[in-house]
């Protein structure tokens, strides 16, 4: 178990066993006893640890990616981002990897500047945040074969409006340009 099983909220895990697997994520089946005693399953999405870039070209603009979300059935506008591999001890080096695999860009320099679980009810995913500096498109892309992305950049500040007025809808996104925004020197 992970987590604070000796917290009076812990549930204890009974039994657990994969319940779907396919590339890219688990759905994971626990049998657990609630604090009150009661018994019952709870299914969640097991995903890779991700890294997320917020990648600042030497202009000052951000690179984006625009990619087809089948999910929702339409092109997404977000910041880079890619899972983090079996063996990737080093999570700067991941994300420096996923930034040039997305977009073709390479990083001056890399720092972390956040780490949120975003679907914490539903996901043990955990997202972990850096900003890019100083990069340029000097690599080539190496996409992943369900990928369709293209590269864009965009000022930062129009990219800070998008998600202040609701125009950027990914959540990872948003979520990075905001932190970022609110710990700004």
């Amino acid at each position: 178990m992970t987590g604070d099983d000796r917290d009076p909220l812990a549930w204890a895990t009974k039994r657990s066993e994969v319940a779907y697997e396919c590339p890219g994520f688990e759905i994971v089946r626990e049998d657990v006893e609630l604090p009150d005693g009661t018994v019952t399953d709870f299914d969640y999405l097991v995903d890779d640890p991700a890294v997320v870039l917020l990648a600042f070209t030497p202009g000052g603009d951000v690179v984006l990616v625009e990619e087809w979300r089948q999910a929702v059935g339409r092109v997404n506008r977000a910041l880079p981002a890619g899972g983090v591999e079996d063996g990737d001890d080093d999570l700067a080096a991941a994300a420096r990897r996923e930034l040039a695999e997305e977009t073709g860009y390479e990083a001056d320099s890399v720092e972390q500047f956040g780490e949120f679980e975003p679907a914490n009810g539903i996901a043990n995913a955990v997202h972990h945040y850096y900003v890019a500096r100083g990069c340029r498109p000097t690599a080539e892309q190496d996409l992943d074969f369900d990928e369709s992305i293209r590269v864009t950049t965009t000022p930062y500040e129009d990219l800070l409006a998008a998600v202040r007025d609701g125009d950027v809808r990914d959540g990872r996104t948003a979520l990075g340009v905001l932190h970022y925004e609110l710990r700004a020197d």
